[in-house]
């Protein structure tokens, strides 16, 4: 089995790419358990998840990952938490925003599955 640091950026660097080509996209990375809290508001399940990306007021987003940190997340289970921070640049704004997001994610079979998903803004 791969190092937990490759895991972890292979899945943050297909997880950004596909965001910002298509969020719709990332519905195979969800499962009807998994919960997505998003700025304090918490949905479960990968169609509202789904929805709910898709539904962001934004048509062109890029991250750029300024941090990336991975631990195994169980003792029992190849499992692990990835926390991420980096900015986050919107449509045509030349104003970055910061953001952090952390994913625990669960193997099934040769992958990995989100299980939780966290996302803040930064501000201050």
């Amino acid at each position: 089995m791969a190092d937990i640091s490759t895991i972890a950026k292979q899945f943050v660097d297909y997880y950004y790419k596909t965001f910002s080509e298509g969020r719709a996209n990332l519905k195979a990375l969800y499962r009807d358990n998994s919960m997505l809290t998003f700025e304090g508001i918490p949905i479960q399940g990968a169609v509202a998840i789904i929805e709910k990306l898709e539904a962001l007021p934004f048509a062109k987003v890029q991250h750029k990952v300024t941090t990336l940190d991975a631990q195994p997340s169980s003792p029992a289970v190849s499992s692990l938490i990835v926390s991420v921070t980096g900015l986050l640049l919107v449509d045509d704004s030349e104003n970055p925003l910061n953001f952090s997001q952390v994913f625990q994610l669960i193997p099934e079979g040769t992958t990995y599955y989100v299980f939780n998903d966290i996302f803040r803004l930064n501000y201050g």
